[in-house]
Formats: structure tokens, sequence, C-alpha cells
């Protein structure tokens, strides 16, 4: 595949389908059948938060997730007005940031919750950690609910209430009994806020059993798989063939000379590396598309270069080459590369153009 070559395909590139994101958003909505607070955190899980965003506001939010301050300054510096919840926990020191920028904190101790209280009404989300074992008020400390529960009697900000499911793709039990925690921390509170969220992604395969008033829906909107989801892809992964040549049996290829060619075949110099997200683990492990056909990674995977064995294709300079997003799936490529799509979609580097199609 040769298309014209321009300035953001002169090298590597993301190609980004916001039509295909959107249609994610609207079959997790569907499923769950509540109003979504879509993550955009690590930037739009790597294809650009700001864009998500104006996207996504087809299917009417309730509003979006992100992990820092700084994520939520972007989308507020740029006229997102729906609400912007920041899920990494709240510290005293962060308050005035945090307000600076009107995004609701999610509060996960007694010390944040007092210095929060003591500084305004704002909105804000509590989170209770039934299982995880990450952040937030314990479900079963009494000590700790009594005190959430005297706090938040009369708070006015108190929007919405939380827990993350650790398993929910793998394992309904614990997870029905994150869900059972859940509602019992609430029922020590004494009090139901406007919103509780519990389900992200793998949950929503249930359906509406978890959904409660809002779902935290991630990889599935940006095409990672989720068992019992119906996804579509959303981003692919490009980058041009910039050198070739033919070798024969016995040459080795790329640093340490880890490959060796078993026979003569043709080496095509892929103009991609680790500088832009290529997981290392790929060297002699991951698989292209190539001219319709799928072809070997070779050699160590290097900061700006990956080798293919393209064997008797006619590959040539300028062509095309898809490293996920194509006949190579997007979570394929991460299995072989012993990690979770997740983590090739975040590792996509800043020096890759993200080409968005036309959406409406």
């Amino acid at each position: 595949m040769r298309k014209r070559l321009t300035p953001d395909t002169a090298r590597a590139w993301v190609d980004v389908d916001l039509d295909a994101l959107v249609r994610n958003a609207r079959s997790y909505i569907a499923a769950t059948g509540v109003p979504a607070i879509p993550m955009l955190k690590a930037d739009g899980y790597g294809l650009g938060a700001l864009m998500v965003a104006r996207a996504l506001a087809e299917v009417e939010p309730w509003g979006y997730g992100v992990a820092t301050v700084d994520e939520a300054r972007e989308l507020h510096l740029n006229g997102i007005i729906r609400p912007i919840v920041v899920f990494t926990p709240l510290v005293p020191r962060m308050i005035e940031f945090v307000n600076a920028v009107a995004a609701r904190p999610t509060i996960c101790d007694i010390e944040a919750l007092r210095a929060w209280l003591e500084q305004g009404t704002g909105p804000f989300h509590v989170e209770i950690d039934t299982g995880m074992g990450r952040s937030g008020i314990p479900w079963d400390d009494v000590q700790s609910l009594a005190a959430a529960r005297n706090l938040l009697g009369d708070a006015a900000g108190w929007e919405g209430i939380f827990t993350m499911f650790h398993s929910a793709e793998r394992n309904p039990v614990a997870t029905g009994d994150q869900w059972q925690r859940l509602h019992e921390a609430l029922a020590a509170l004494g009090r139901r806020p406007p919103l509780v969220h519990a389900a992200a992604s793998a949950a929503g395969a249930y359906g509406g059993r978890y959904a409660a008033d809002a779902t935290r829906p991630g990889i599935h909107l940006y095409g990672g798989r989720v068992s019992g989801l119906d996804g579509v892809p959303v981003a692919a992964l490009r980058a041009r063939v910039v050198a070739t040549r033919r070798v024969f049996a016995g040459t080795s290829i790329g640093y340490d000379a880890s490959w060796t060619a078993p026979n003569q075949t043709t080496i095509a110099t892929v103009a991609i590396g680790y500088a832009d997200g290529v997981h290392r683990r790929l060297s002699n492990t991951g698989v292209v598309e190539l001219r319709g056909q799928r072809v070997r990674i070779v050699g160590r995977v290097t900061m700006d270069h990956v080798m293919v064995d393209a064997g008797d294709l006619p590959v040539a300079i300028g062509d095309i080459a898809t490293l996920f997003g194509g006949l190579v799936t997007l979570d394929e490529q991460a299995a072989l590369a012993g990690t979770v799509s997740y983590e090739l979609l975040t590792a996509l580097g800043p020096r890759l153009p993200r080409r968005y199609s036309n959406h409406e």
C-alpha cells in the first residue's frame, strides 16, 4: 500500500477513526442503559483527549474522566463544559488547582474529605475500596465510614460515590462481592448521592447489572477487545518502508545479530521504533501488515526502526506497514508483546501525528 505521501505520513503516524469511537460508545451505552463518563486519561488513551471529547459529545455523556489536573486543565481551557472528574486521589495541597479548572476531585480518605469541605461546597466524588486495594475508604473500615458519615451528612457538593472492580472480565463472583460491599458502605454512610458508578469497560458486558447511575468506559471505546461487548477498531499505527535489501541465508539482522535469515529473503526497514511506542518485546516476535500480508518483525526493535522479513513480496520504499489496526489487531500485537492493549495505545509517542477521520 503506497498512498500519497504528505508531511503527516512521511514517516509514521496514527490513523484515528472517530466514527468508530462513537460507534463503540453508542454500543456500550445501549448495553448498559445509563449515561457514560468516558475515560480520557493518558491523552485519550494516546489518541488525543480533546478530539476524543469533542467526538463523544454526540453521545451526550454525563461528563469525562481524567487522571490528572493537567489533563482536566487541557479540556477546560479548550471549551469542554461537561463535568470533568479527576480519578487520582485528591491530596489537600492540590485543592486550589482542582478548583482552578472547575474539576471534580475523587476523595479517598478522611483527611482529604475534611480539607475539601473546609474550603467550599464544590462537587466531589468519594471512592470506596471494595477489594482493589489501591485507594478509597475501605468498605469495612467502620471508624472511617462513621467519620465520613458525619462529614457527608450536610455536604452539598457530594455528587458521586464509586468503586473499582478488579476482575470484572474474568471473575463474576468477585465482581458481585464488590458490588455488594459498595452498597454496604453506602448504607453505612446513611445517604445516597446523585451518582453511583462502578462499571468500567469490562463490567459493561453484564448489561445493566452494575451500571447504577453512570458508567466509566475506557479501552472498549478505543477499540480494545472486551469479552461480551461489540467493538470495532479505532486506531491504526502505520509507518513507511524506508529501505529494502535482498539477503542470503545466514545473513544476520539488527543489533546483537539476534536474527539470522534461514534462506534468501527481502528485509524491509520500517521507520518506526520504540521511541514511537513500539514495544521492544516485539523484537523477533511481532507481526506487521505489509502489502496485504502478515510479515514478521526480525532483529531488535530499535529507537527509530524495525525490520521485517518480507520474503518474496515486491516491497518497495514508500510502502505502508500497519503495525496494528488492520490484519494485525491491537490486542494480537499486545499479546505478542506480552502486555495489554492499553499499554500499546498509551505508549504511542508524541512525534507520531494523529490523523483523524472526518466526523460531523
